[in-house]
C-alpha cells in the first residue's frame, strides 16, 4: 500500500494531479482544497495517500496533512458516502471546521458540500460524533487545533501538539489533550506546561 508520495508535479485535472515521482506518473485524485494548496507544475510536492484497491481499479487519493486522510476514512463509515462525497465535504471544510461541524452538530454546514442532502448531513454529524471521540464533547473552537487553522491557536499550543504528535499520539488526541490543558492552566501557559499536563491528560 501507499501511504505517502512525494515527486513532481507533472500536470493537473479537475479532480486529480500527476505526480512524477522518479520518471512514474501517478494519477491522485484530491480534494479542491488540496489542489490548491499544491506547487504548480514542475515543481516538488508531497501528498499524504490514501490507497484505495477494488475489483477493477486502484485508485489513489490525496491529502494535504494526515488530519485530512484521517477524516477521509472516518467519513466513508457514514452509509452514504462513498470516496466522491468524502471528497466532496473535504473541498468545502478544513479538517478543523468538519471538526468544528460535527462537535456542534452543524448539519446545514455539512450540507453545503455537492451530492449531500439534509438527511446525509445529519446521519454524519449524529454518527461521526461518538466515531471521532476526540472531538465529542469539546467546544468548536477546540476542535480547531486539530485541524488546519493551528495559526488561531496560540504558538506555545501548537508546539504542544507537534511534540505529542512526535512522541506518537495521534494529531486528534493530542490536539483534544492540549485544549483541556489550555482550559486547566490558561492561555498563557507555555509549551513545557502544555506538554506535561497533555501528556498527563493522555495517560488518564
Amino acid at each position: 500500500m501507499i501511504g505517502k508520495l512525494k515527486g513532481i508535479v507533472d500536470s493537473y485535472g479537475e479532480d486529480f494531479v500527476i505526480l512524477d515521482v522518479h520518471g512514474v506518473g501517478y494519477v491522485v485524485n484530491c480534494s479542491a482544497r488540496t489542489l490548491q494548496k499544491l506547487a504548480p507544475v514542475g515543481e516538488a510536492a508531497a501528498l499524504a495517500i490514501e490507497t484505495q484497491v477494488r475489483e477493477d481499479s486502484i485508485r489513489l487519493f490525496g491529502f494535504s496533512s494526515d488530519a485530512e486522510r484521517d477524516w477521509f476514512r472516518l467519513l466513508q463509515s457514514v452509509q452514504g458516502v462513498g470516496a466522491k462525497v468524502a471528497l466532496a465535504i473535504l473541498s468545502i471544510l478544513s479538517p478543523g471546521e468538519l471538526a468544528s461541524a460535527i462537535a456542534g452538530q452543524d448539519k446545514a454546514m455539512v450540507a453545503r458540500a455537492s451530492g449531500v442532502g439534509p438527511k446525509l448531513a445529519a446521519r454524519i454529524v449524529a454518527e461521526l460524533k461518538d466515531k471521532a471521540p476526540a472531538f465529542a464533547g469539546f467546544d468548536p473552537a477546540v476542535a480547531r487545533l486539530s485541524g488546519e487553522e493551528q495559526g488561531q491557536a496560540p504558538q506555545a499550543a501548537q508546539d504542544a501538539i507537534s511534540a505529542l504528535v512526535n512522541l506518537g499520539y495521534g494529531r486528534p488526541q493530542a490536539a483534544a489533550a492540549v485544549a483541556k490543558s489550555l482550559e486547566a492552566i490558561g492561555e498563557g501557559a507555555d509549551t513545557g506546561a502544555l506538554i506535561r499536563r497533555g501528556l498527563k491528560e493522555l495517560a488518564g
